[in-house]
């Protein structure tokens, strides 16, 4: 079966590597040829989240570059989907649902679009997300 994208490319935090992270990439990696992987700097989860990982760059890069699924792992100095296309030219984005609808996602959906690349939604996994594996740690530390 022949896959519907050459390159594709997604993007997170990867903090805490759990199943939800997992079945992103494996799905992603279903629908194209080559998987791009941008890993956000500990310096944009900073700015944009306003708190750090608790798993440091390097080591989410190594852990997502291991997984079979992933191509090629870069790291993510930006949000600038648009920014990230002028560099590795993917046909697709992929992303998690939780995401759809939001009006940064309709911005990114437009700006892509106007460049033929395609914004493809994957089911987000219910029940598992780093924030929720980092405050069961809290729980378990009180």
């Amino acid at each position: 079966m022949q896959k519907k994208y050459k390159i594709g490319y997604t993007t997170g935090v990867f903090d805490m590597f759990h199943i939800g992270h997992l079945n992103i990439l494996k799905k992603a990696k279903e629908q194209c040829d080559f998987l791009i992987v941008g890993v956000s700097t500990d310096e944009l989860v900073k700015k944009y989240k306003k708190k750090a990982p608790i798993v440091s760059f390097e080591e989410r890069i190594a852990i997502v570059e291991a997984i079979k699924y992933t191509d090629k792992a870069v790291a993510q100095t930006t949000l600038d989907k648009a920014q990230a296309w002028k560099e590795y030219k993917f046909n697709a984005v992929f992303h998690g649902d939780d995401w759809k609808g939001s009006k940064m996602y309709n911005d990114i959906e437009k700006q892509l679009r106007d460049v033929g690349v395609d914004m493809v939604y994957i089911p987000h996994t219910e029940g598992v997300s780093s924030t929720l594996l980092s405050n069961k740690l809290r729980e378990t530390e009180l």
